[in-house]
């Protein structure tokens, strides 16, 4: 299986979908994109996520849970709460949160 598509289970499963453009600069982003990444991986109900971001500044993060409670708990997280601060103050232009109820998938391994 390709190691870049997150390997879920058998749904019923949750899909967090962020969808943001980045404003000009790092200013520490690609260094607590990662932590949060390495965060979201440790918290309980965390199934996988697949990232990617154009030249054009624009991504697409999707995040895949257990339940909404999984969720929920991830969202309060003191630092991805912190981190959810900086985004708004300097690393977005804009986003979109969308939470997603998976209920059926299918695909090809390679």
């Amino acid at each position: 299986m390709n190691s870049d598509l997150a390997n879920t289970p058998a749904p019923p499963y949750f899909a967090v979908i962020f969808t943001s453009r980045r404003a000009a600069g790092d200013d520490g982003y690609s260094a607590m994109a990662e932590r949060m990444q390495e965060l979201a991986s440790q918290q309980a109900g965390f199934l996988g996520v697949e990232s990617v971001r154009g030249t054009d500044g624009v991504g697409i993060t999707v995040s895949y849970w257990s339940s909404l409670e999984s969720i929920r708990a991830w969202k309060a997280v003191s630092e991805h709460r912190a981190a959810q601060e900086l985004g708004r103050s300097q690393w977005y232009e804009s986003y979109r949160v969308r939470v997603c109820r998976v209920e059926r998938e299918y695909g090809l391994d390679g």
